[in-house]
């Protein structure tokens, strides 16, 4: 109980400012359709509460306060709204239409494990590479790091029309940015855990006439485990970001990034932030899936307890 008081504490503290938020952000639009409706708000007209500050018309109109809350289509929606919506487009729908969150969260994963899993071993690659070889050091390395300054906004449509112009389509191209993003992290991790043993374990090896290999597989990379998965929990939820992304610049039908796409095109606010906390839930799913492994490889090696 001790352990779950403060973050319920966080969560209660964040869903009060955000319903405090609603008001002066929907408070416009509310007095717009009380007006409508033939209430008496101040100041009357859209024209003469312009200029006025958010605040000052909530002030002046604390009858309407409630009508903040239910929008439909607020600038931001308040929390009940967004569960609802998240309610419906799962639980409320068939897992196969293409109104269910599920099935758009569907695309969207599949491209984000085929993406992390080549950005894995790409990284791990890459790492053993760097680790074993002073001029892939000297020179990969800088290039990798360099990689991550280009805004993947902007590399994300040349992907795409690079690889639809030789007729690679559907889901290869989302795992390709997905991979951009996850490998980084990989090849960070697995360098500083494959460069963790101490220079005496590293000895005491040489004395027995290990190969490089033997090395590796002995010694460097079960030292590297902790690194790795530490960095592989950071890759997962980067793939997930990359595969959303590779669905924006093609106008993807299907997909979390197509409902945020949907629901921007169409003035749709709870459906986007609907999007976003499905995304959100997926991705903590998929770092928690990540921890459960390595509890159960590191425990299993002596690792953890």
């Amino acid at each position: 109980m001790r352990s779950i008081l403060p973050v319920l504490t966080v969560v209660a503290a964040l869903l009060a400012l955000w319903y405090a938020a609603v008001v002066p952000m929907n408070i416009k639009a509310a007095l717009t359709d009380a007006e409508r409706a033939g209430m008496t708000v101040q100041p009357e007209g859209a024209a003469a509460r312009r200029d006025l500050s958010a605040i000052q018309l909530v002030l002046d109109n604390p009858s309407v306060i409630s009508a903040t809350f239910q929008q439909a289509r607020p600038r931001l929606p308040a929390p009940h709204q967004v569960v609802v919506e998240l309610w419906n487009t799962t639980a409320g729908q068939k897992v196969t239409s293409k109104r269910s969150l599920i099935y758009h969260g569907w695309v969207t994963l599949s491209a984000t494990l085929l993406g992390f899993a080549i950005g894995t071993i790409a990284g791990g690659l890459l790492a053993v590479g760097i680790v074993h070889n002073r001029a892939m050091d000297m020179s990969v390395m800088p290039w990798a790091i360099a990689s991550q300054t280009i805004p993947i906004l902007a590399i994300a449509p040349m992907i795409i029309v690079v690889l639809n112009s030789i007729g690679v389509q559907g889901l290869l191209p989302k795992a390709i940015i997905s991979a951009y993003l996850s490998f980084f992290p990989v090849v960070v991790g697995m360098v500083k855990g494959l460069r963790s043993p101490e220079a005496g374990q590293l000895d005491l090896l040489k004395t027995y006439h290990a190969s490089a290999g033997q090395s590796l597989w002995k010694l460097r990379l079960p030292a590297s485990l902790p690194y790795l998965f530490a960095s592989l929990k950071v890759a997962i939820a980067a793939a997930l970001v990359g595969a959303i992304i590779g669905e924006l610049p093609t106008g993807a039908v299907s997909g979390l990034g197509a409902r945020l796409l949907a629901g921007s095109y169409y003035g749709q606010t709870v459906q986007i932030w609907a999007a976003l906390f499905g995304a959100a839930i997926a991705a903590a799913g998929l770092v928690g899936l990540v921890g459960w492994i390595e509890r159960l490889v590191l425990t299993r090696m002596g690792m953890a307890k």
